[in-house]
């Protein structure tokens, strides 16, 4: 078994074998990453293609400090973030002040409440900007001003998005408990 720095060496040289192998090691986990941004599997795909095309090309950029798995998500969170720029003026574009989200104040949720399918789904039914922010926020754990700089939008816009994504989540989330707590006579 090819260890990972075998086979960084072996995609630098442009070796099949090497590719093939990194390809069926990470490609779940960066899958996975892709799928926070896409708005559907197809475009996870795409976006992981992509993801791996910059990868093979650039893998000799890789310095060797740091966590390699750590490199790769980047690669394709900012290959998700290009992708996202590339296809924004072909989106169902919603204009922040069009959109109206109700708080429904603190809910707690009980951890095991969901599942990882319905919350992907929630993730997923969110507008582009919002589920975009909350990803690079909450998940990715970059600063309001780094999202700012790598969206071109402003600092406030992307606090403003992070809020309102939360909140469209919290509403969501109620609806979806209340349905199921109907569902399983547990009100």
């Amino acid at each position: 078994m090819m260890s990972d720095q075998q086979i960084i060496e072996g995609c630098a040289k442009h070796d099949r074998k090497a590719q093939q192998l990194l390809y069926e090691r990470y490609s779940r986990l960066l899958l996975g990453i892709c799928l926070r941004y896409a708005g559907d599997r197809a475009e996870a795909e795409d976006i992981l293609q992509e993801s791996f095309l910059k990868i093979f090309f650039n893998i000799k950029d890789y310095s060797g400090t740091g966590s390699f798995v750590g490199w790769l998500r980047k690669v394709a969170v900012n290959t998700a973030i290009t992708h996202y720029h590339k296809n924004l003026k072909f989106r169902y574009h919603i204009e922040i002040e069009e959109y109206v989200s109700v708080e429904t104040g603190i809910s707690s949720f009980e951890e095991d409440f969901f599942t990882s399918d319905e919350l992907f789904k929630v993730l997923n039914e969110l507008p582009a900007g919002y589920r975009m922010v909350f990803n690079l926020y909450a998940i990715e754990g970059y600063k309001h001003k780094e999202i700012a700089e790598l969206l071109g939008i402003d600092t406030n816009t992307s606090k403003s998005q992070y809020s309102r994504a939360k909140a469209a989540i919290r509403e969501k989330l109620d609806k979806l408990g209340k349905l199921k707590s109907r569902y399983f006579g547990s009100e």
